[in-house]
């Protein structure tokens, strides 16, 4: 995939930068496997209930913890956007989350916080996030909005038409796909491997980014990655 500012600079100047693109995307793949083995290694040390279940889904990948708001979404009929503990108890099996009951009662008590027996679980999903510095967090939303460009806070393939030239991926030279599914499979890199709708709202972006940062030590790094991935 290509950039739209290489429009109109050759072939070769656009080829080398869906070089750039795919090998900065395949280091993103890189770090989503090194998350995995690090949550792993952190579960055995750790006792907060919080913190383990946050680790389990990073275990899955950068989009676990997007895959379990997926899980509460099914549960949440009336579309109220909260669940009571017997959802969330059922949300978290359902999901093949490993947690004692006890454990499973305590963060549900501490995201209750009126006391009504129910929790929002938007709250929660925001909470459960890895943590990510402010400048991290200002570069992800950089490329947030560069793909956004209708700016309704959801990114779909009507977006990417002159943000990124398809004409260059090998399926699509090869007659194997189109243009819009070279799109759908670029937006379908943010999404659940459970749930993929053809579009990226802004939370699921910034879910999938937390997900990376958790596998990056360094500011530094994860920025001039984000630069590179998305030409900021």
């Amino acid at each position: 995939m290509v950039t739209a500012d290489c429009l109109g600079k050759g072939r070769a100047s656009c080829l080398s930068e869906d070089r750039t693109v795919r090998v900065v995307m395949a280091g993103t793949s890189r770090h989503d496997r090194e998350m995995a083995v690090k949550a792993r290694r952190q579960l055995s040390e750790c006792s907060d209930p919080l913190d383990r279940l946050r680790l389990q889904c990073l275990a899955r990948g950068s989009s676990g913890i997007k895959s379990l708001g997926r899980t509460f979404k099914v549960l949440d009929d009336d579309n109220s956007r909260s669940l009571e503990l017997k959802e969330f108890l059922k949300g978290l099996n359902d999901f093949g989350i490993l947690i004692e009951k006890k454990e499973a009662l305590a963060l549900f008590e501490r995201f209750d916080r009126d006391g009504n027996g129910t929790i929002d679980f938007d709250e929660f999903l925001v909470t459960l996030r890895p943590p990510m510095s402010k400048a991290r967090k200002e570069v992800v939303m950089q490329a947030f909005r560069k793909l956004d460009k209708t700016g309704d806070g959801v990114i779909t393939i009507d977006d990417l038409r002159g943000v990124y030239n398809a004409k260059y991926h090998p399926k699509y030279q090869n007659g194997e796909w189109s243009e819009d599914q070279v799109f759908r499979k670029f937006l379908d890199s943010f999404d659940s491997p459970y749930d993929k709708d053809g579009q990226v709202t802004k939370d699921e972006f910034i879910n999938y980014y937390c997900g990376v940062s958790a596998s990056i030590d360094s500011d530094v790094y994860f920025i001039l990655m984000m630069r590179n991935a998305w030409r900021l």
